[in-house]
């Protein structure tokens, strides 16, 4: 016998933890079935779905190509400038909250009471929001730059943790030992080192408001989301085709220049 055998027949048996997890998954499988239904799906529904389609492939050129507040190309930078505006607030409000909510920067009570407050605001979502701020602001892209700055701290802040209780800091020791203050550790030890990594998740988050802010138009919050459901409701469906050809179009763009920005960050 092999010693690659020996230490195979040696591998604690996991057997019954496997099993176990197996069952709780399949009991929840089948519970979450018990929400598929499908006695509302009638002719009508079927047509609608067959129009959207048909939308899509026959869009409205007029819409999709014109230059007026109406269009889509103005709708579509609308909905960037909300995304990219929210994501920078989010993003400088999520920098000292992140340094309170590290447990190798602050005491410990300090860290989980921070935490606390991160989670609270993550639970809240992003329409909900969008509705609060609508009655402070009223509607209007306003409104959706600030639900998107409020949604991205939860999120934005929980990853900057993580970053900074991945500091390497015999860097900071190195610099104490040789008198360096307190503006020069940071400028030197800390920034170097959190830099790409916040710059990473910024564009990480961007993307995901992209598609947050096309869905805050719903409620009145600016973007492209308020002319698509108004579209939909009116039964105007070659401009909910040139309207979800641009939305998709436009993402895929994103999250192809986010990806290519977010790896030479990471890997230098």
């Amino acid at each position: 016998m092999t010693t690659l055998e020996k230490q195979l027949l040696a591998a604690p048996r996991n057997r019954r933890y496997i099993l176990t997890v197996a069952a709780i998954v399949l009991i929840l499988f089948i519970w979450s079935l018990t929400a598929v239904s499908f006695k509302d799906v009638n002719q009508s529904g079927l047509k609608i779905v067959w129009s959207i389609l048909k939308g899509i492939v026959t869009p409205d050129t007029g819409l999709l190509f014109n230059l007026t507040e109406q269009s889509v190309g103005y709708l579509l930078i609308q909905t960037i400038a909300i995304a990219f505006l929210g994501t920078l607030v989010g993003s400088v409000l999520a920098i000292p909250i992140a340094f309170l909510a590290a447990s190798n920067m602050v005491p410990k009570p300090v860290s989980w009471l921070i935490r606390l407050l991160l989670i609270v605001i993550r639970t809240v979502p992003a329409l909900v929001y969008g509705l609060m701020f609508i009655r402070v602001t009223g509607q209007g892209p306003f409104a959706g730059v600030l639900t998107i700055g409020i949604t991205s701290v939860g999120m934005l802040a929980r990853l900057y943790v993580d970053a900074i209780e991945e500091l390497d800091t015999r860097v900071l020791e190195s610099m104490t030992s040789i008198g360096c203050g307190t503006f020069e550790k940071i400028r030197y030890g800390v920034v170097p080192q959190l830099l790409s990594m916040f710059m990473s998740i910024m564009i990480y988050r961007f993307d995901m408001n992209m598609r947050e802010a096309s869905i805050l138009g719903l409620v009145g919050a600016g973007g492209i989301g308020a002319p698509l459901i108004f579209a939909m409701r009116s039964y105007k469906w070659e401009q909910v085709g040139a309207l979800l050809i641009g939305t998709v179009v436009l993402i895929l763009i994103i999250e192809l220049v986010s990806n290519k920005l977010r790896m030479k960050l990471i890997k230098g």
